[in-house]
């Protein structure tokens, strides 16, 4: 395992309890940061910060609702109390919702899954921007999903909330350009965490199928690219998507 530089740096990782999440702020405080882990079950995310802490490195566990403005402003406040600056922000917290044709889904469900996976990025970003254009260099890192490219079906809600995020991070790291902020974003195809438990196995066969290396990706896989592009080798890319979808996409 390559372990990165990024002594001293502070990150906060949404959804940082269990999954992508998880292999993310392991694989940070691995290589010198110090983490905040943001959920929504801070029961889950205070059980995280434990072990990921026996593990070596400071990690806090911060819970927090990403749909609501106010609570992020806490968790923000918190975040610095703690480690007195800003340095990474990994939007990582998504819900997948229910597998259904469109015309069948619930109105309501809908706009949750919008409001958690794709305002949710917009309202973390927009607290955490004013701290991250402070420091000499920064990284925003979103994890999209190849259904924001491709739009898997019976999933409308968690596709048209992932292709949100793709252009919401072309569209910033645009905004950014010309600081030392960084917006970069990854479109994991179907890795095997919690998430299958809101899917139907008809669901999890056909994601498979379209996987032309033949299996689902890993969560250490995922967090070794997002944990690169929070580094400064990662200095001229910004309002990029980058792959894991095990060939599946095709741009």
């Amino acid at each position: 395992m390559n372990r990165y530089d990024l002594a001293g740096r502070v990150a906060i990782v949404t959804g940082g309890a269990r999954g992508i999440g998880y292999g993310v702020a392991r694989r940070l405080l691995q290589s010198g940061a110090r983490v905040a882990l943001w959920d929504i079950d801070e029961a889950a995310a205070g059980r995280a910060s434990v072990t990921l802490a026996a593990e070596g490195g400071p990690v806090i566990a911060v819970g927090v609702d990403l749909t609501d403005a106010v609570a992020i402003d806490r968790a923000i406040a918190a975040t610095l109390g703690a480690f007195g600056h800003l340095d990474i922000l990994v939007n990582n917290a998504g819900i997948a919702g229910s597998t259904v044709p469109l015309v069948e889904y619930p109105v309501d469900e809908w706009r949750r899954i919008i409001e958690v996976d794709l305002v949710g990025v917009f309202l973390c970003c927009r607290a955490a921007v004013p701290h991250l254009r402070t420091r000499d260099w920064a990284r925003i890192v979103n994890v999209a999903s190849v259904a924001g490219k491709e739009g898997n079906p019976n999933m409308s809600a968690y596709s048209a909330a992932k292709a949100g995020v793709i252009a919401l991070t072309k569209s910033l790291g645009k905004e950014l350009a010309s600081t030392g902020v960084r917006v970069n974003c990854v479109t994991p195809a179907t890795v095997k965490t919690e998430i299958f438990a809101q899917m139907s196995q008809a669901q999890i066969d056909y994601m498979l199928a379209r996987i032309p290396i033949g299996r689902f990706g890993t969560v250490e896989e995922n967090a070794n690219m997002i944990t690169w592009l929070c580094t400064e080798d990662c200095s001229f890319s910004t309002g990029a998507v980058f792959d894991t979808s095990g060939g599946r996409c095709t741009y």
